[in-house]
């Protein structure tokens, strides 16, 4: 038997959800997508949030929105996947790395270190669905020292009045910190909503809206919604109505906005989540360790701390003192064995964009560790105790090939 790495969940329900979208003559941005923004804010406890085309496009259309361009600097973790310093390449600004803590993690001290005259925003990339320390971050954007490095550009900088913490939560839809959901932590959130994350939508994306007052967040969802849809006055679905064909371009905006036929895989995941998605997410992740905390050689990932919850979307072991090169023979012989496994994620110095630009993972030493002797196990709803008992036994297994 193979056992994929991480295969969608589809279900009747979500079928039927579908099919319904089918049988409406209505398959791009209308009715689908607007339940879909409205579930996801309750779910996630804000009251605004944009469906987008993917989480990528998120990330670039809040930073358009913030005015970061060319001669900026947006703080990044060098341990996450390129999409997020991707974005902030697309703007014309520059991505700066920072070193990670040992929970896979962006690390505030590492983030107070690397701030300039030129920093913008930071995005905190909650890894495999641990949140990021928010607090920390922003007590170090809202101290009096930071403010005063802060160099606005523009209205919105300017109305902030200090650097934005953005949320790369594409793997943490349904995590939790200090009690309250992932989504409204940060002054924008993006969720992933790719085919292999926790909900998907095959491909999209959603942005919460939570920026701190003076602004009105139901007008910045207002302006993101036009600009998702090449700064026109009226969607295509308001057009379709009686008399509503005519419409005007206001903003030279951009295509990303989400089909409702996308949409509606998302709705039905959304709508039994918690109630059994997460909860089978759970059971796996909790099934893996209470086995590898057996083992010595295993490192298990944090899941627990008090009025914090993981979303499970990554079961990321460590195996202590071991080499890159002995976690890729583990990884070969758990392959073999019919077990798919991966690695989250090779680091952003390690790519052959970002070293031709002179980052060096010899700058980020913990987050090279963390890579070096990560490996992902497959972690989804349909599998039973009975594999996942063959997944340790196959890893545990492998290890002793190899290392022992």
């Amino acid at each position: 038997m193979k056992i994929p790495f991480s295969p969608p969940y589809i279900d009747d329900d979500i079928k039927q959800e579908v099919l319904s979208a089918l049988d409406s003559g209505w398959i791009t941005t209308g009715p689908k997508v607007k339940a879909l923004e409205q579930e996801t804010a309750a779910y996630a406890g804000v009251e605004h949030v944009l469906c987008v085309n993917s989480a990528t496009s998120g990330l670039m259309l809040v930073l358009h929105w913030l005015g970061i361009g060319r001669g900026d600097e947006v703080i990044v973790p060098a341990y996450t996947y390129c999409a997020t310093a991707l974005a902030v390449m697309h703007v014309g600004a520059t991505p700066v790395m920072v070193d990670v803590k040992d929970d896979f993690n962006i690390d505030p001290a590492t983030v107070k270190a690397a701030i300039t005259t030129r920093t913008k925003a930071i995005i905190a990339v909650d890894f495999a669905g641990w949140p990021c320390d928010y607090n920390a971050l922003f007590a170090i954007v809202t101290d009096d020292t930071t403010k005063q490095v802060f160099q606005p550009v523009g209205a919105v900088q300017e109305q902030l009045g200090r650097i934005a913490v953005i949320a790369d939560a594409a793997h943490s839809i349904g995590a939790e910190y200090e009690n309250r959901r992932v989504g409204s932590l940060a002054d924008l959130t993006v969720f992933s909503f790719h085919a292999v994350k926790n909900i998907t939508t095959a491909e999209g994306g959603a942005i919460c809206i939570t920026l701190p007052a003076p602004f009105d967040n139901q007008q910045v969802y207002q302006t993101l919604r036009l600009w998702t849809l090449n700064g026109q006055t009226k969607d295509a679905f308001t057009k379709s109505q009686a008399g509503g064909w005519k419409y005007d371009i206001v903003y030279a905006g951009f295509k990303i906005n989400m089909p409702d036929i996308c949409a509606a895989i998302g709705l039905a995941q959304l709508r039994k989540y918690d109630s059994q998605l997460w909860l089978e997410r759970k059971r796996v992740f909790e099934t893996y360790s209470k086995a590898f905390a057996k083992y010595e050689w295993a490192e298990l990932p944090p899941y627990e701390m008090e009025g914090a919850r993981c979303s499970y979307h990554l079961y990321p072991i460590r195996i202590k003192n071991i080499t890159e090169q002995q976690r890729d023979r583990v990884m070969e012989v758990i392959a073999a064995n019919d077990v798919s496994v991966n690695v989250h994620f090779i680091p952003l110095p390690l790519l052959s964009l970002f070293k031709e630009k002179g980052y060096s993972i010899d700058d980020y030493p913990v987050t090279y560790l963390n890579y070096s002797t990560e490996i992902s196990l497959p972690i989804y709803p349909q599998l039973t105790d009975e594999i996942c008992s063959l997944i340790i036994e196959t890893v545990a297994n492998a290890y002793k090939q190899i290392v022992e």
